[in-house]
């Protein structure tokens, strides 16, 4: 990346903030606070200071932009185009507090209902995957491309398993994945819906679904597999992820046949 916009050094500035608590804290996992929201739904004293300091940081930068927080819910701006940041503080809550090594900070930005910038980042292994509309899509300093794989047989996917007891369908789910892994070569979970994404945007997931996830789950990393020159819709073929929490992402020869994969095997 050349020239690096005021955009992503704000961005950036707010995660390495956020990734220091995080660290930290990762290092100290058994002693940390945890809290239950729901059933299966996990908070942790990490969650809530990582999106203080990342709320702190961004409004001090920008600070008529609302927020969308996936523990302190919305904040109204007052910016006139609509502006509002999209932010999970810790994505991969159950692998962070059972010391796996896999989860990240997700930023996006929000314009009059279209995501225009966003930001995956892993704390661990430093890398910082970036989007902004129209540029392009980056890991580092790295441009990314989605997979160039054309044969699905050659393929590896990746999805996350529903949780039932908010509100997940495993019957739906398993019917997909076996209807995935009789058509591919393999399937992977690792629990952090940002990360898979972004992982798709740098080629080394060929493809991914998804369903009922939040916008902070999923806002940062739609944008990014789009600008690698990747495909995301809902299980309907449509563009309003957001909105539906339904999500399918791949490169442009294979998200049509992983779509209709995963359409023949929900109506089994």
């Amino acid at each position: 990346m050349a020239v690096r916009s005021a955009l992503y050094n704000v961005v950036f500035k707010a995660c390495q903030k956020a990734a220091r608590s995080l660290r930290r804290d990762f290092g100290e996992v058994e002693n940390l606070q945890v809290s239950k929201k729901g059933p299966a739904d996990f908070v942790s004293t990490a969650d809530k200071q990582a999106e203080k300091l990342l709320y702190e940081e961004l409004k001090h930068a920008r600070p008529k932009y609302g927020f969308l927080m996936e523990e302190s819910g919305t904040v109204e701006g007052t910016d006139p185009n609509k502006q509002r940041w999209i932010i999970d503080p810790l994505d991969g809550t159950l692998n962070f507090l059972h010391g796996i090594p896999h989860f990240a900070i997700s930023v996006a930005l929000e314009e009059k209902g279209e995501i225009i910038a966003g930001a995956v980042y892993q704390p661990l292994t430093d890398e910082f995957y970036w989007a902004e509309k129209g540029a392009g899509a980056y890991l580092n300093d790295r441009r990314l491309r989605v997979s160039g794989r054309r044969n699905m047989q050659e393929s590896v996917m990746a999805t996350g398993i529903p949780v039932t007891g908010l509100g997940g369908d495993h019957n739906t789910f398993i019917a997909q994945q076996l209807a995935v892994m009789g058509a591919t070569a393999g399937v992977r979970r690792f629990g952090a819906a940002a990360l898979d994404l972004a992982w798709v945007a740098s080629g080394r997931f060929d493809g991914y679904w998804e369903h009922k996830l939040n916008p902070w789950d999923i806002a940062a990393g739609i944008l990014l597999v789009k600008e690698a020159g990747g495909y995301v819709s809902d299980f309907a073929g449509r563009t309003e992820v957001l909105e539906s929490g339904d999500v399918v992402a791949a490169n442009d020869a294979l998200h049509a046949p992983l779509l209709k994969l995963l359409r023949g095997a929900k109506s089994a």
